[in-house]
Protein backbone atom coordinates (compact mmCIF):
# COMPACT_ATOMS: atom_id res chain seq x y z
CA UNK A 1 0.00 0.00 0.00
CA UNK A 2 0.95 3.62 -0.43
CA UNK A 3 2.71 5.34 2.46
CA UNK A 4 1.45 8.86 1.70
CA UNK A 5 -1.40 8.54 4.16
CA UNK A 6 -2.83 11.92 3.20
CA UNK A 7 -6.20 11.11 4.77
CA UNK A 8 -8.03 13.60 6.94
CA UNK A 9 -10.83 13.68 9.47
CA UNK A 10 -12.69 16.72 8.23
CA UNK A 11 -15.29 16.99 11.00
CA UNK A 12 -16.98 14.95 13.71
CA UNK A 13 -20.21 15.34 15.67
CA UNK A 14 -21.34 13.42 18.74
CA UNK A 15 -24.39 12.76 20.86
CA UNK A 16 -23.35 11.16 24.12
CA UNK A 17 -23.53 11.72 27.86
CA UNK A 18 -21.71 15.01 27.27
CA UNK A 19 -23.55 18.06 25.81
CA UNK A 20 -24.67 17.03 22.31
CA UNK A 21 -23.31 18.33 19.00
CA UNK A 22 -20.62 20.46 20.71
CA UNK A 23 -17.08 20.12 22.02
CA UNK A 24 -17.92 21.77 25.37
CA UNK A 25 -16.63 18.72 27.23
CA UNK A 26 -13.08 19.82 26.38
CA UNK A 27 -13.33 22.78 28.77
CA UNK A 28 -16.20 21.89 31.09
CA UNK A 29 -17.06 18.18 31.07
CA UNK A 30 -20.03 16.68 32.87
CA UNK A 31 -19.19 14.10 35.53
CA UNK A 32 -21.15 10.97 36.37
CA UNK A 33 -21.17 8.98 39.60
CA UNK A 34 -24.00 6.54 38.74
CA UNK A 35 -23.10 3.24 37.00
CA UNK A 36 -25.41 3.99 34.06
CA UNK A 37 -26.24 7.13 32.07
CA UNK A 38 -28.17 7.66 28.87
CA UNK A 39 -27.13 10.14 26.21
CA UNK A 40 -28.23 13.77 26.36
CA UNK A 41 -30.51 14.17 23.37
CA UNK A 42 -30.89 17.54 21.63
CA UNK A 43 -34.33 18.96 20.84
CA UNK A 44 -35.12 16.92 17.75
CA UNK A 45 -38.08 19.19 16.95
CA UNK A 46 -35.53 21.72 15.72
CA UNK A 47 -34.06 19.25 13.27
CA UNK A 48 -36.80 16.85 12.11
CA UNK A 49 -40.37 17.18 10.94
CA UNK A 50 -42.79 15.73 13.54
CA UNK A 51 -43.75 12.77 11.35
CA UNK A 52 -40.08 11.86 10.82
CA UNK A 53 -39.13 12.16 14.50
CA UNK A 54 -42.17 10.13 15.54
CA UNK A 55 -41.32 7.06 13.48
CA UNK A 56 -37.59 6.92 14.27
CA UNK A 57 -36.08 5.38 17.39
CA UNK A 58 -33.48 7.25 19.45
CA UNK A 59 -30.41 5.68 17.88
CA UNK A 60 -31.68 6.39 14.37
CA UNK A 61 -32.42 10.03 15.18
CA UNK A 62 -28.99 10.41 16.71
CA UNK A 63 -27.22 8.79 13.75
CA UNK A 64 -29.19 10.77 11.20
CA UNK A 65 -28.69 14.10 12.97
CA UNK A 66 -24.94 13.68 13.55
CA UNK A 67 -24.45 12.63 9.92
CA UNK A 68 -26.41 15.65 8.69
CA UNK A 69 -24.39 17.96 10.91
CA UNK A 70 -21.10 16.56 9.63
CA UNK A 71 -22.29 16.83 6.03
CA UNK A 72 -23.28 20.46 6.58
CA UNK A 73 -19.95 21.27 8.25
CA UNK A 74 -17.87 19.77 5.44
CA UNK A 75 -20.08 20.34 2.40
CA UNK A 76 -19.87 16.60 1.60
CA UNK A 77 -23.57 15.88 1.26
CA UNK A 78 -23.12 12.69 -0.76
CA UNK A 79 -20.09 10.73 0.48
CA UNK A 80 -18.61 7.93 -1.58
CA UNK A 81 -19.05 5.48 1.30
CA UNK A 82 -21.08 5.13 4.46
CA UNK A 83 -19.50 2.77 6.99
CA UNK A 84 -20.90 2.13 10.45
CA UNK A 85 -19.65 0.26 13.49
CA UNK A 86 -22.18 -0.87 16.11
CA UNK A 87 -22.11 -3.47 18.83
CA UNK A 88 -25.82 -3.62 19.65
CA UNK A 89 -27.51 -1.93 16.71
CA UNK A 90 -31.08 -0.76 17.30
CA UNK A 91 -31.45 -2.65 20.57
CA UNK A 92 -34.33 -0.48 21.87
CA UNK A 93 -36.48 -1.17 18.80
CA UNK A 94 -35.59 -4.85 19.08
CA UNK A 95 -36.76 -4.91 22.69
CA UNK A 96 -40.02 -3.11 21.86
CA UNK A 97 -40.80 -5.58 19.08
CA UNK A 98 -39.95 -8.67 21.15
CA UNK A 99 -41.90 -7.43 24.17
CA UNK A 100 -44.92 -6.82 21.95
CA UNK A 101 -44.46 -10.29 20.47
CA UNK A 102 -44.70 -11.82 23.92
CA UNK A 103 -47.54 -9.56 25.00
CA UNK A 104 -49.72 -9.80 21.89
CA UNK A 105 -49.04 -13.43 21.02
CA UNK A 106 -47.84 -12.67 17.48
CA UNK A 107 -50.95 -10.65 16.70
CA UNK A 108 -51.45 -6.92 16.05
CA UNK A 109 -47.71 -6.27 15.86
CA UNK A 110 -46.36 -2.96 14.57
CA UNK A 111 -43.97 -3.74 11.70
CA UNK A 112 -42.01 -0.47 12.06
CA UNK A 113 -40.09 -1.66 15.11
CA UNK A 114 -39.16 -4.89 13.35
CA UNK A 115 -37.99 -3.09 10.21
CA UNK A 116 -35.86 -0.72 12.29
CA UNK A 117 -34.37 -3.38 14.52
CA UNK A 118 -31.62 -4.70 12.25
CA UNK A 119 -28.06 -3.48 12.69
CA UNK A 120 -27.65 -2.19 9.13
CA UNK A 121 -30.74 0.01 9.44
CA UNK A 122 -28.44 2.83 10.60
CA UNK A 123 -26.25 2.98 7.50
CA UNK A 124 -29.25 2.41 5.25
CA UNK A 125 -31.22 5.27 6.76
CA UNK A 126 -28.29 7.67 6.37
CA UNK A 127 -27.81 6.61 2.75
CA UNK A 128 -31.49 7.10 1.92
CA UNK A 129 -31.49 10.51 3.58
CA UNK A 130 -28.35 11.61 1.71
CA UNK A 131 -29.29 9.98 -1.58
CA UNK A 132 -26.05 8.03 -1.44
CA UNK A 133 -25.90 4.98 -3.72
CA UNK A 134 -22.27 4.13 -3.08
CA UNK A 135 -20.50 1.66 -0.80
CA UNK A 136 -22.54 0.94 2.32
CA UNK A 137 -21.38 -1.39 5.08
CA UNK A 138 -21.97 -2.14 8.77
CA UNK A 139 -19.53 -3.86 11.12
CA UNK A 140 -20.94 -5.69 14.13
CA UNK A 141 -17.97 -7.03 16.08
CA UNK A 142 -18.74 -5.99 19.67
CA UNK A 143 -15.89 -3.89 21.04
CA UNK A 144 -13.96 -3.88 17.75
CA UNK A 145 -16.85 -2.65 15.59
CA UNK A 146 -15.72 0.97 15.21
CA UNK A 147 -12.10 0.05 14.55
CA UNK A 148 -13.22 -2.31 11.76
CA UNK A 149 -15.31 0.44 10.20
CA UNK A 150 -12.44 2.93 10.40
CA UNK A 151 -9.93 0.42 9.00
CA UNK A 152 -12.24 -0.27 6.05
CA UNK A 153 -12.61 3.44 5.31
CA UNK A 154 -8.88 4.06 5.66
CA UNK A 155 -7.96 1.21 3.29
CA UNK A 156 -10.36 2.41 0.62
CA UNK A 157 -9.29 6.03 0.93
CA UNK A 158 -5.62 5.09 0.87
CA UNK A 159 -6.05 3.03 -2.30
CA UNK A 160 -8.09 5.91 -3.80
CA UNK A 161 -11.10 3.70 -4.48
CA UNK A 162 -13.10 6.45 -2.79
CA UNK A 163 -12.48 10.11 -1.97
CA UNK A 164 -14.82 10.61 0.99
CA UNK A 165 -16.31 8.35 3.66
CA UNK A 166 -18.82 8.92 6.43
CA UNK A 167 -17.78 6.69 9.35
CA UNK A 168 -20.07 6.21 12.34
CA UNK A 169 -20.04 4.63 15.79
CA UNK A 170 -23.54 4.11 17.18
CA UNK A 171 -24.74 2.24 20.26
CA UNK A 172 -27.51 2.69 22.77
CA UNK A 173 -27.86 1.07 26.17
CA UNK A 174 -31.37 0.37 27.40
CA UNK A 175 -32.18 -0.17 31.09
CA UNK A 176 -33.10 -3.79 30.37
CA UNK A 177 -29.87 -4.57 28.55
CA UNK A 178 -27.82 -2.78 31.21
CA UNK A 179 -29.48 -4.98 33.84
CA UNK A 180 -28.58 -8.07 31.80
CA UNK A 181 -24.93 -7.04 31.45
CA UNK A 182 -24.81 -6.20 35.14
CA UNK A 183 -26.01 -9.70 36.02
CA UNK A 184 -23.29 -11.22 33.88
CA UNK A 185 -20.70 -9.01 35.58
CA UNK A 186 -19.71 -7.20 32.36
CA UNK A 187 -20.97 -3.82 33.64
CA UNK A 188 -22.13 -2.23 36.85
CA UNK A 189 -19.35 -3.37 39.17
CA UNK A 190 -18.53 -1.13 42.10
CA UNK A 191 -15.93 1.56 41.27
CA UNK A 192 -15.80 0.30 37.68
CA UNK A 193 -16.72 3.42 35.77
CA UNK A 194 -20.09 3.79 34.13
CA UNK A 195 -21.96 2.72 31.04
CA UNK A 196 -22.92 5.31 28.42
CA UNK A 197 -24.23 5.64 24.88
CA UNK A 198 -22.53 6.56 21.61
CA UNK A 199 -23.62 8.41 18.49
CA UNK A 200 -20.64 9.63 16.50
CA UNK A 201 -20.33 10.57 12.84
CA UNK A 202 -17.09 11.69 11.24
CA UNK A 203 -16.28 12.61 7.65
CA UNK A 204 -13.02 11.33 6.20
CA UNK A 205 -11.45 12.52 2.96
CA UNK A 206 -8.44 11.71 0.82
CA UNK A 207 -7.58 15.39 0.42
CA UNK A 208 -7.11 18.14 2.97
CA UNK A 209 -9.84 20.76 3.28
CA UNK A 210 -10.04 23.96 5.22
CA UNK A 211 -10.68 23.55 8.96
CA UNK A 212 -10.10 19.78 8.94
CA UNK A 213 -9.76 18.33 12.44
CA UNK A 214 -6.64 16.25 11.95
CA UNK A 215 -4.79 13.77 9.81
CA UNK A 216 -5.45 10.02 10.08
CA UNK A 217 -2.08 8.34 9.60
CA UNK A 218 -3.05 4.69 9.88
CA UNK A 219 -5.06 1.91 11.51
CA UNK A 220 -3.53 -1.39 12.62
CA UNK A 221 -5.54 -4.25 14.14
CA UNK A 222 -4.45 -7.62 15.47
CA UNK A 223 -6.30 -10.54 17.07
CA UNK A 224 -5.09 -12.30 20.22
CA UNK A 225 -1.47 -11.20 19.82
CA UNK A 226 1.38 -12.13 22.10
CA UNK A 227 3.68 -9.34 23.28
CA UNK A 228 5.94 -9.62 20.23
CA UNK A 229 3.05 -9.59 17.73
CA UNK A 230 1.59 -6.53 19.44
CA UNK A 231 4.91 -4.72 19.24
CA UNK A 232 5.25 -5.63 15.55
CA UNK A 233 1.76 -4.28 14.84
CA UNK A 234 2.74 -0.96 16.42
CA UNK A 235 5.98 -0.82 14.44
CA UNK A 236 4.15 -1.52 11.18
CA UNK A 237 1.81 1.38 11.85
CA UNK A 238 4.64 3.78 12.67
CA UNK A 239 6.76 2.70 9.71
CA UNK A 240 3.90 3.14 7.25
CA UNK A 241 3.28 6.60 8.70
CA UNK A 242 7.01 7.35 8.35
CA UNK A 243 7.48 8.27 11.98
CA UNK A 244 8.81 6.74 15.19
CA UNK A 245 7.55 6.32 18.73
CA UNK A 246 9.62 9.37 19.68
CA UNK A 247 7.25 11.47 17.56
CA UNK A 248 4.23 10.42 19.64
CA UNK A 249 3.32 13.01 22.29
CA UNK A 250 0.57 11.07 24.09
CA UNK A 251 -1.27 7.74 24.04
CA UNK A 252 -5.07 7.65 24.33
CA UNK A 253 -6.26 4.49 26.08
CA UNK A 254 -9.58 2.90 26.96
CA UNK A 255 -9.04 2.59 30.71
CA UNK A 256 -12.47 2.51 32.31
CA UNK A 257 -12.14 1.56 35.97
CA UNK A 258 -12.81 -2.13 35.37
CA UNK A 259 -9.92 -4.03 36.93
CA UNK A 260 -9.36 -6.72 34.29
CA UNK A 261 -9.66 -4.18 31.46
CA UNK A 262 -7.29 -1.67 33.03
CA UNK A 263 -4.67 -4.22 34.09
CA UNK A 264 -4.13 -5.18 30.46
CA UNK A 265 -3.80 -1.52 29.45
CA UNK A 266 -1.25 -0.99 32.21
CA UNK A 267 0.75 -4.02 31.11
CA UNK A 268 0.81 -3.06 27.42
CA UNK A 269 1.54 0.61 28.05
CA UNK A 270 4.40 -0.23 30.40
CA UNK A 271 5.93 -2.55 27.81
CA UNK A 272 5.42 -0.48 24.64
CA UNK A 273 5.45 3.18 25.71
CA UNK A 274 6.65 3.41 29.32
CA UNK A 275 7.53 7.12 29.26
CA UNK A 276 4.63 8.44 27.22
CA UNK A 277 1.82 10.49 28.82
CA UNK A 278 -1.32 8.37 28.97
CA UNK A 279 -4.76 9.81 28.22
CA UNK A 280 -8.26 8.51 28.97
CA UNK A 281 -11.80 9.32 27.85
CA UNK A 282 -14.21 6.73 29.28
CA UNK A 283 -14.40 8.57 32.61
CA UNK A 284 -16.21 11.30 30.62
CA UNK A 285 -18.10 9.33 27.95
CA UNK A 286 -18.67 5.98 29.61
CA UNK A 287 -18.26 2.39 28.48
CA UNK A 288 -19.96 1.08 25.33
CA UNK A 289 -19.13 -1.34 22.55
CA UNK A 290 -18.20 1.53 20.22
CA UNK A 291 -16.88 3.93 22.88
CA UNK A 292 -13.54 3.83 21.04
CA UNK A 293 -15.12 6.07 18.40
CA UNK A 294 -15.47 8.77 21.05
CA UNK A 295 -11.85 8.18 22.07
CA UNK A 296 -10.63 8.83 18.53
CA UNK A 297 -12.94 11.84 18.34
CA UNK A 298 -11.53 13.19 21.62
CA UNK A 299 -7.97 12.82 20.31
CA UNK A 300 -8.93 14.54 17.04
CA UNK A 301 -10.41 17.52 18.89
CA UNK A 302 -7.27 17.83 21.00
CA UNK A 303 -5.11 17.87 17.88
CA UNK A 304 -7.37 20.42 16.21
CA UNK A 305 -7.27 22.73 19.26
CA UNK A 306 -3.57 21.95 19.82
CA UNK A 307 -4.06 21.32 23.51
CA UNK A 308 -4.79 18.43 25.84
CA UNK A 309 -6.77 19.47 28.95
CA UNK A 310 -5.67 18.22 32.34
CA UNK A 311 -8.80 16.12 32.87
CA UNK A 312 -7.86 13.79 30.00
CA UNK A 313 -4.56 12.70 31.52
CA UNK A 314 -4.55 9.42 33.40
CA UNK A 315 -1.97 10.93 35.76
CA UNK A 316 -3.99 13.35 37.86
CA UNK A 317 -1.09 15.66 38.65
CA UNK A 318 -0.47 16.64 35.05
CA UNK A 319 -1.53 20.05 33.82
CA UNK A 320 -2.78 21.08 30.40
CA UNK A 321 -0.43 20.33 27.52
CA UNK A 322 -0.21 22.70 24.54
CA UNK A 323 1.34 21.99 21.17
CA UNK A 324 0.56 18.40 20.20
CA UNK A 325 2.31 16.59 17.35
CA UNK A 326 0.95 13.03 17.32
CA UNK A 327 -1.55 11.10 19.43
CA UNK A 328 -1.54 7.32 19.34
CA UNK A 329 -4.87 5.68 20.14
CA UNK A 330 -4.64 2.19 21.62
CA UNK A 331 -7.60 -0.01 22.52
CA UNK A 332 -8.40 -3.62 23.20
CA UNK A 333 -11.77 -5.37 23.22
CA UNK A 334 -11.96 -7.95 26.02
CA UNK A 335 -8.24 -8.60 25.58
CA UNK A 336 -8.76 -10.16 22.14
CA UNK A 337 -8.94 -7.46 19.46
CA UNK A 338 -6.14 -4.91 19.80
CA UNK A 339 -6.03 -1.73 17.73
CA UNK A 340 -3.58 1.11 17.12
CA UNK A 341 -4.72 4.33 15.42
CA UNK A 342 -2.29 7.17 14.75
CA UNK A 343 -3.47 10.78 14.45
CA UNK A 344 -1.52 13.97 13.79
CA UNK A 345 -2.27 17.64 13.10
CA UNK A 346 -3.12 18.58 9.53
CA UNK A 347 0.27 20.14 8.95
CA UNK A 348 2.29 17.09 10.04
Amino acid sequence: MSTTNDIYILAAKQISVQPPLTDEWLDDPLRYAAPYARAIDPDYRQHFAPNVARRLGKILKRALLTSRQVAAATGVTNPDAIITGTGLGCIENTEIFLNALVREGEELLTPTYFMQSTHNTISSLIAIDAGCRGYNSTYVHKGASFECALADAFAQLESRRIQTALVGAHDEMTPGYFTLLTRTGYLGRAAAGFSGEVALSMMLAAARRENALCRLRGVEMTYRPDSNALRQALLRLLQRAQCTLNDVDAVMTGVSGQQVNDQLYASVCTALFPRKPLLRYKHLFGEAYTASGLGVYAAAVCLSRQRIPAHLFAEHRRGEQRGVGHILFYSHAEGKNHSFILLSPCGK
